[in-house]
């Protein structure tokens, strides 16, 4: 077993020996589903009412009507919940001084931090292998297109991903859990804001630069199914920058 792999499982059995992930996970769990209910609610009673105009069942397409605006919903939810989940990854680490003794061993720092990213995305990516019984039950009562829903999960899990890497970059600046989920709340909403600013400014380099940095224009192509090279490397680039200052300020502040 490597370094990471011991890690990794090390903040594994952490996490679910503690009631946070069980508290955050059902919270997930149960808006994701709620989100689902309501959509499919509204889908149905469209369905009723164009079978009352057209005098015949109606034709809906799930994809548009439940999915996507479950993701979109998704999105927001997400930025409010995972920041919970990496608030504890190194603050409380330095905070009860067991921070020092990872340091001290022969795992290196960015081994510590990739591990730490990777042992709080396996906890997402279950929670989202969990929400798959909403297609999955809906498959049995009518049709839909699979790939558009695949690339929505696969939106779902590289916005995580990038929110989780900037969640360890947040909890990597401070020993405070509070302040770390703030501190990633902040940073979230700035990125998710350059979009909205970037619309306001136009169609110029500078606008066009913002709505590039703002995940949301990136996401939102995802879940309408369109998976381009451009979004993917925004979501990667993303992502390796986030830990890469996380690893920066671990790395500054262990000689003081």
């Amino acid at each position: 077993m490597t370094p990471v792999h011991a890690l990794v499982a090390k903040e594994l059995r952490s996490y679910f020996v503690s009631p946070v992930v069980y508290v955050v996970g059902a919270v997930f769990l149960m808006i994701f589903g709620v989100l689902s209910y309501l959509a499919v609610v509204n889908a149905g009673a469209q369905a009723i009412r164009l079978m009352q105009m057209q005098g015949a069942a109606a034709q809906l397409n799930l994809n548009d009507l439940v999915f996507r605006p479950t993701f979109y919903s998704m999105a927001l939810i997400v930025l409010l919940i995972l920041p919970l989940l990496t608030m504890r990854l190194v603050a409380e680490e330095r905070k009860l001084r067991t921070f020092e003794l990872l340091m001290t061993s022969p795992i290196k720092l960015h081994e510590i931090i990739i591990a730490k990213f990777l042992s709080v995305y396996l906890v997402y990516l279950g929670l989202l292998a969990l929400t798959g019984l909403v297609p999955l039950i809906l498959s049995i009562f009518s049709s839909f297109d699979w790939n558009s829903v695949f690339t929505g999960y696969l939106a779902m899990a590289l916005l995580g991903a990038l929110f989780l890497a900037t969640g360890v970059l947040a909890s990597s600046m401070t020993e405070n859990q509070i302040v770390a989920a703030f501190l990633s709340f902040g940073l979230l909403i700035l990125v998710w804001l350059l979009g909205a600013f970037g619309g306001i400014i136009g169609d110029t380099p500078l606008g066009n630069t913002f709505s590039y940095v703002s995940f949301i224009e990136h996401y939102d192509r995802l879940v309408r199914g369109l998976v381009e090279a451009k979004d993917l490397m925004y979501y990667a680039s993303g992502i390796v920058l986030m830990l890469f200052l996380a690893h920066r300020v671990v790395e500054s502040q262990r000689w003081k």
